[in-house]
Order: structure tokens, then C-alpha cells, then sequence
């Protein structure tokens, strides 16, 4: 006896197939993305109040952070609630105007997350390799910039290419041969293409680069450190703010390791599967779009783990001290 076969919209034709899935799949699919959500927003959460409240954390490349943090509540609240209906019912029930809507926001948070990372590579770059220049070169001003152009970049980019993709570039292949009635995913082999390369593979080698470079020159300030006799008050401040910049550039080179571990998997399928006639099982792709959600929310538990800054901060919003006079100049710790 051959299996019901269900649709995503079982009267229209073309319409991609569906999965039911068991009761007890379901209702721990809802409960890994709630879990995952819900992390995503608090963490997130916490960090931007923490930055935006407290003086102390009013810095250049803080603001980088909270931009970062920005993109990933965002990417928590407004992207990751409706992919998950559509992984646990399998189709996309929300309509091809919202699909575009939801493809652009999704893409422009994602651009975001990795130019913040990027811009913040040049700054832990003039940080560590160039701190003459550091307090002149990346001002507030700077961070400033740096935002605006993340974000308009991103923006532009993304929202331009879903909705003019079609009427410049074309149907392509997968249109015309595996698309079907239910799904939401871009559709030309063009702007998948030109996507990866602007907003993954060529930001990813930027920052890689600068790291590089910046772990070279940390590696040799550390053997300077150590060949050189710090006997003076102003040596071991110097010596002090080398190791908390070397100690920050650690952490952040952390947050871009998960980004990239998290995101490489899918962007490689993503730009080669054109070429191949898509023949990388959906799954398989879906799986690896996945996991680059939970760079989202394993952002805020590294802060956790490697700022005291945020930890002291987080206790004192959670205990309702943020809400006394003067809570704003409460001195956290510089490391």
C-alpha cells in the first residue's frame, strides 16, 4: 500500500511536497527553536542595554558591538520566528511578497553581522598594530561611520537584489526546473553568486587577513613584554593596556571564529550548488542554514564568558540596580 503523499497547497499545481512530521519531532522542534530564540533576544538584549547604559562601555569599538548585538536581536525577533514555522511545517505559508520581504531582511542582517565583524578587525588592527594611531583614527565618529555604512551597505545590497533579481537577471534553471509552489529561496544562479562573494567570501578574507596580521604583531609584543624589564609606573600601564587589547582581540577573534564555523558550511553549498544542477540534498543545505542562526546566540554567552564587563553588567540589570541614580557611571572592569 503505497504512503499518502501531502502537499504544501494541495490544490494547486506545482506544489512542493510536504512532511508531516511525528508529534513528539514536533513538539521538540518547537522546543529547540523557542529555547534558541529566547536566548538570542535576552542575550542580545542584555548586551545593548549594557553598552547604551553604562558610560564606562561608551567606546568605539563597543559601538561595533552594539551594532553586532543589534543585528542579532533582530535576526532573533524578526527572522528566526517564521523560518521556524516554516522548518517545522516544511512549507512557506506566508506568500511570495512576504517571502521576498523576509529573504531581504534576512540576508541585510546577516551582511550586517559579517561587515560589523569585519569593521571590527580594523579596529582591534589600529588597536594592536598601529596604538599611536589608535585614538585618533577610530574615534566615535569613526564607529560612527562604520555603522552607517554596515547598514546601508547591507540594505541596499540585499533588497535590491531579491526584488530586481528576477526582472534583471532573469529565471534561471532552478525556476524553470525545481522550483516549486511552498518554498522561499532565492531563485537565480547570478544573485546567489554575486551574493556570496559580496557579502561572505570577500569580507571573510578581509578579516582573516587583518587577524592574521594583528596575531603577528601581538606575538611579538608579547616576546618584547617578556625581554624587557618593566620597572616604571608607565611601563606597566603600557604593559597593562598591551594585554587588555591583546585579551579583547582574542575575545572578538573568538566571535568571528564561530561566525565563520558557523556560516562557512552553508555559504560554500550555497554558491556551488547552482553549478551542479542543485543536486545537495535540500536537507542537507537546510540544515547548514541552520546552524548560521546560532551565531546569534552564541555571540552574547562568549561576551559572557570572556568580559567581566558584561557579567558585572548583567548583574546588576538583573538584581534592578540599573534603575538607581548615577547606576549609569558604575565603574566595570577595563579587561
Amino acid at each position: 500500500m503505497a504512503e499518502n503523499v501531502y502537499f504544501c497547497y494541495e490544490s494547486v499545481n506545482n506544489s512542493c511536497p510536504k512532511i508531516i512530521y511525528p508529534p513528539m519531532i514536533r513538539n521538540l522542534l518547537h522546543i529547540v527553536f523557542v529555547v534558541i530564540i529566547v536566548i538570542t533576544l535576552c542575550g542580545n538584549l542584555l548586551v545593548i542595554i549594557s553598552i547604551a547604559h553604562f558610560k564606562q562601555l561608551h567606546t568605539p569599538t563597543n559601538y561595533l558591538i552594539l551594532s553586532l548585538a543589534v543585528t542579532d536581536l533582530l535576526m532573533g525577533g524578526i527572522i528566526l520566528p517564521p523560518y521556524m514555522v516554516q522548518i517545522i511545517e516544511t512549507c512557506w505559508y506566508f506568500g511570495d511578497v512576504f517571502c521576498k520581504i523576509h529573504l531581504s531582511a534576512d540576508g541585510t542582517l546577516y551582511t550586517a553581522s559579517m561587515l560589523n565583524l569585519c569593521f571590527i578587525s580594523i579596529d582591534r588592527y589600529y588597536a594592536v598594530c598601529r596604538p599611536l594611531h589608535y585614538q585618533t583614527k577610530i574615534t566615535t565618529y569613526t564607529a560612527g561611520i562604520m555603522v552607517l555604512i554596515t547598514w546601508s551597505v547591507s540594505a541596499f545590497v540585499w533588497f535590491g537584489m531579491e526584488f530586481l533579481a528576477e526582472a534583471i537577471l532573469g529565471k534561471d534553471y532552478y525556476y524553470e526546473n525545481v522550483a516549486c509552489v511552498g518554498q522561499c529561496v532565492m531563485l537565480t544562479e547570478a544573485a546567489s553568486t554575486i551574493s556570496s562573494l559580496i557579502c561572505f567570501y570577500m569580507p571573510a578574507l578581509i578579516m582573516l587577513l587583518m587577524y592574521q596580521k594583528i596575531f603577528h604583531v601581538a606575538q611579538k609584543q608579547a616576546q618584547a613584554v617578556h625581554s624587557i624589564a618593566c620597572s616604571n609606573v608607565h611601563s606597566e600601564n603600557s604593559t597593562s593596556s598591551s594585554k587588555k587589547e591583546r585579551k579583547a582581540t582574542k575575545t572578538l577573534a573568538i566571535v568571528m571564529g564561530t561566525f565563520l564555523l558557523c556560516s562557512t558550511p552553508f555559504y560554500v553549498c550555497f554558491l556551488i550548488n547552482p553549478f551542479i544542477n542543485y543536486s545537495i540534498p535540500p536537507v542537507l543545505i537546510e540544515i547548514f542554514f541552520s546552524i548560521t542562526y546560532l551565531n546569534s546566540t552564541c555571540n552574547p554567552i562568549i561576551y559572557a564568558f570572556y568580559y567581566s564587563w558584561f557579567r558585572k553588567a548583567f548583574k546588576i540589570i538583573f538584581v534592578g540596580k540599573i534603575f538607581q541614580a548615577h547606576s549609569s557611571t558604575v565603574k566595570l572592569s577595563t579587561d
